[in-house]
């Protein structure tokens, strides 16, 4: 007990003994898969990353398929050798990931790191973004045929991408794309970790992102020809200070009906950035980090800011903001009051404690156990080998947590913490959720460093009284381009509960999820309504569905008999 207070950690009943509840989700690796990011000594912070990791149906069969973004290392760089390649599993219906056959192969490009997914094109196929420690690349899906990697996809420069996020800046029904950028690289200008020229804690450790250059974002409109062209000046994408960007999320700020976007930095404050092309002159994005307080910690400090989740904890129909952050420093919880106004509220929601010797990075937020409250999970691991060593007061591998749901006095949002599964720590990196196998509880997908690709199934299914747990999910089926209907906001009424859900691919960092929305309804056996706020301003109502299955909800103008759902 003196090390989980140490730690920082409540105890929960699953962490107290083998007697109790088993942990939630129960891991397996894919086969035959280990990815690759740099040397395992982690000389450069080229090698702290990991790869993607892109949720999303890609063979059109209406099950979800999982692209793998892998990495390389300096010495493949150094001879001219390409990057490991991105590799798509498909599902077979039940859940089980296999490597897809012929057409889908992918060359590498120099170094892969994160991943979206969207319909570029407007054909009903879902294309692949992958971006690179180098060009990033766009892939064209060939009717769910294959992959074909698009030569002038308009992308320009060769620098360090992150995480990326399609949403529809200017209107148009085409989506464009965010990329957020990390740092300038260049081995030969940045002092090795064998220099000892950084230190942490005592101890020689790779040298960033302090001391080095960070890169501004880009921001490429979509052309309508499946192209994009580089319009970060146009739309205003440019901070006064750049950031050192990792994690990227598309989401609907100030309810006004378009896409806003926040991009979490590395050592420097975040930005969110407010779509205003509604207004009659001005860039189309504005920074408003500092001025709605979602750029810094409940101090005024910027944090090492890594993943992002979003969903709406405190219950005003506004989407809030969780970011994980570096060891030393607490993830945070940015809950909205309204207007673009946030206040950093993690200490009290019971999530400081638990990561203060942790260093996030995947998070997702998901109904885990079906009860209508929105949960939290985050991957952990360190960036530093050298934190196993005596006197850090952390590790390389961590344990990996759930953070659960609990309403605090006044309706607040708290969270009770537990492990998300049994066995040894990893080193974890991105990560996505959705529910891979059908069965309405949401699973997980987790990249490890220089590792594997593990699958998180969620266990909450065998537990006791699960069966009266119920749960409804929706795709959108929208006129032109955005058929999917990416930043479309979903009003959610059920006996009992309500939530506000959003569409989008965006994974928070360097990974992509399935553009639908799920909910869990407790005992509910129907959905009372569901509002559909579609991106052309549009509003339409749902009345009276089914739980525990997926609906796909049509916009008016693609209806073509009367109660289509």
């Amino acid at each position: 007990m003196i090390a989980l207070f140490v730690c920082g950690l409540t105890p929960t009943p699953s962490m107290q003994g083998d007697a109790l509840a088993a942990p939630p989700f129960e891991a397996s690796r894919l086969p035959g898969l280990e990815t690759v990011c740099g040397s395992p000594d982690k000389d450069f912070i080229l090698e702290v990353n990991g790869g993607g990791l892109v949720l999303g149906d890609f063979d059109g069969d209406g099950t979800c398929d999982l692209v793998v973004i892998d990495g390389s290392t300096l010495e493949r760089v150094a001879s001219g050798q390409a990057g490991r390649p991105p590799r798509l599993f498909t599902n077979g219906g039940a859940g089980e990931l296999t490597p897809a056959g012929e057409g889908w192969e992918l060359s590498g490009g120099r170094w892969g790191m994160g991943g979206s997914a969207a319909d570029v094109d407007g054909d009903g196929w879902l294309d692949l973004v992958v971006t690179e420690w180098g060009r990033d690349r766009l892939v064209h899906n060939s009717a769910g045929a294959g992959f074909e990697e698009v030569v002038d996809s308009g992308f320009v420069g060769e620098r360090w991408g992150t995480s990326a996020g399609f949403l529809d800046v200017d209107g148009d029904g085409f989506l464009d794309l965010a990329i957020a950028n990390y740092l300038h690289f260049d081995p030969a200008e940045i002092a090795t970790r064998a220099s000892g020229a950084c230190r942490w804690k005592g101890h020689a450790v790779l040298c960033g992102p302090e001391g080095l250059i960070p890169v501004h974002d880009q921001l490429y409109r979509n052309t309508g020809a499946g192209r994009f062209e580089d319009a970060t000046i146009e739309f205003g994408f440019r901070p006064r200070t750049a950031g050192f960007g990792l994690g990227v999320m598309t989401f609907d700020a100030d309810v006004d009906g378009d896409t806003d976007l926040y991009v979490t930095n590395d050592s420097t404050p975040n930005h969110l950035w407010e779509n205003r092309r509604g207004s009659e002159d001005g860039p189309a994005l504005v920074e408003v980090g500092l001025r709605t307080g979602a750029s810094l910690d409940a101090n005024g400090k910027e944090q090492a800011g890594m993943g992002i989740a979003c969903g709406d904890w405190n219950g005003d129909g506004i989407a809030d903001l969780f970011v994980s952050n570096f060891s030393g420093e607490a993830n945070a919880l940015y809950l909205s009051s309204g207007g673009m106004r946030y206040r950093e509220r993690s200490a009290p929601a019971r999530l400081a404690g638990p990561s203060i010797v942790r260093l996030g990075w995947g998070t997702a937020a998901e109904d885990f156990d079906l009860d209508g409250d929105l949960d939290l999970v985050v991957f952990n691991g360190h960036v530093y080998p050298q934190a196993d060593a005596p006197g850090s007061d952390t590790s390389y591998a961590q344990p990996d947590f759930l953070h659960r749901f609990e309403p605090g006095p006044g309706g607040r949002p708290t969270f009770t913490t537990e492990n998300l599964v049994a066995g040894a720590p990893v080193v974890d990196r991105a990560a996505a959720a959705t529910d891979l196998d059908g069965d309405g509880w949401p699973d997980l997908v987790a990249l490890e460093l220089g590792g594997g690709v593990r699958v998180l199934r969620n266990r909450r299914a065998l537990a006791s009284g699960s069966a009266a747990r119920h749960w409804a999910g929706f795709t959108l089926r929208a006129p032109g381009p955005n058929g999917a209907g990416l930043g479309a906001r979903l009003e959610i009424e059920w006996k009992g509960g309500r939530a506000t859900r959003e569409i989008r691919t965006a994974g928070g960092f360097q990974s992509a999820v399935p553009a639908a929305a799920h909910v869990g309804l407790g005992a509910a056996e129907r959905v009372a309504r569901v509002v559909v706020h579609w991106p052309d301003g549009t509003r339409t109502s749902f009345a009276d569905l089914a739980a525990d299955r997926r609906h796909e909800l049509v916009h008016p103008a693609l209806r073509t008999e009367e109660g289509e759902r």
